[in-house]
């Protein structure tokens, strides 16, 4: 049974006495998912053992089984876990395949483009005994840590608002390494393929989000892409807070900020920089947290840059959960959740 809380049941541990590595495959071997890969390889708990891509070039990239078709993947190789790193109108199809065959699933951002993708997803895991785990890296940054914990310990009293700022910069050359992105049925858009964690963080910091009104526009990018590039909204969190949430990939030659300031009962404080990689400031009563400045740990492509490159501490969370019975970082309703709220917002326009 896939358990909500974040937790493993007997059935689901792995016998380390009889296997001392989490054995993974991945489907999708683009930037992320060569991410994933060194990774895995760089755990000693884990070990790679096979790679699915429709690219045969990429059959060298690593020196292990490849496979052109999930299919074949799934009926001849041997895995404990598939980390789906395809397109994400390809999510719910390659997950569920995976849980039918008896493999957890590693499924990156966004988990699916509709709640109703994300719920088939999770009946699947339900039906297998199989679990789900959604790739929420920015969860591990520290600033998020320790603000979280800020939170938690009620440090910071009632939450009155949250402003959410992205603002980076997505250009041609991004649009054109794959027939894929720009496409609305495929893509989704902004609010799925960039700016999802961003919605993750905001819902894992405040909760849950019960009203959005806003509006959207394509300013630079209607020659390459069926949807927005900026946008600016207004929610209305759980706890009564008030959330604007502004972004763009307008921003001019670089991304330039992605950041979430709290003001509270008790304290102010802005998890900043490019990435949310930064304490910018804080005011906070009694004693503050502790200054943090991550200068360069952000996911590099070259010709663009994501977020923050927490992927080992992801791939260590599954080790852990899967050998060890510990918690799962970010569940599948979780993931579910910020599909839910990024649905909710694109609806409101």
């Amino acid at each position: 049974m896939f358990l909500p809380q974040g937790y493993l049941n007997g059935n689901n541990i792995l016998d380390n006495r009889a296997m001392n590595q989490v054995t993974f495959a991945i489907i999708g071997l683009g930037n992320i998912g060569r991410r994933h890969a060194e990774h895995i390889l760089q755990h000693p708990e884990a070990r790679l053992v096979a790679l699915c891509d429709i690219d045969s070039s990429r059959s060298t990239l690593f020196d292990v089984s490849f496979y052109d078709t999930i299919e074949a993947l799934l009926h001849t190789a041997q895995a404990d876990v598939l980390c789906v790193c395809t397109p994400n109108y390809l999510h719910e199809k390659h997950s569920i395949a995976a849980l039918q065959a008896g493999w957890h699933v590693v499924v990156e951002k966004p988990m699916a483009l509709s709640v109703a993708e994300c719920d088939r997803m999770i009946a699947a895991a339900n039906n297998s005994g199989k679990t789900i785990f959604a790739v929420k890296q920015n969860r591990y940054n520290p600033p998020v840590v320790a603000v979280k914990q800020l939170i938690d310990e009620g440090r910071l009293g009632k939450i009155f608002m949250l402003q959410v700022n992205c603002f980076w910069n997505r250009g041609d050359n991004y649009y054109s390494q794959s027939d894929w992105r720009g496409k609305k049925d495929k893509d989704g858009g902004c609010l799925f393929t960039q700016f999802s964690h961003f919605v993750d963080i905001l819902y894992y910091l405040n909760g849950n989000i019960e009203g959005a009104k806003g509006m959207l526009q394509n300013f630079a990018h209607t020659r390459n892409t069926e949807f927005e590039d900026t946008g600016s909204f207004v929610l209305q969190a759980a706890n009564g807070a008030i959330v604007n949430f502004n972004f763009t990939t307008c921003s001019f030659e670089k991304n330039m900020e992605g950041a979430i300031t709290i003001i509270a009962e008790n304290g102010t404080v802005k998890i900043g920089g490019q990435y949310l990689n930064t304490i910018e400031y804080q005011q906070i009563k009694g004693e503050a947290i502790p200054a943090i400045n991550i200068s360069a740990k952000n996911n590099d492509y070259g010709l663009y840059q994501g977020s923050m490159s927490n992927h080992d501490k992801l791939i260590n969370n599954v080790v852990q959960v899967l050998v060890h019975g510990q918690r799962i970082m970010t569940t599948a309703e979780e993931g579910r959740e910020v599909v839910r709220i990024i649905e909710q917002m694109y609806q409101s326009v």
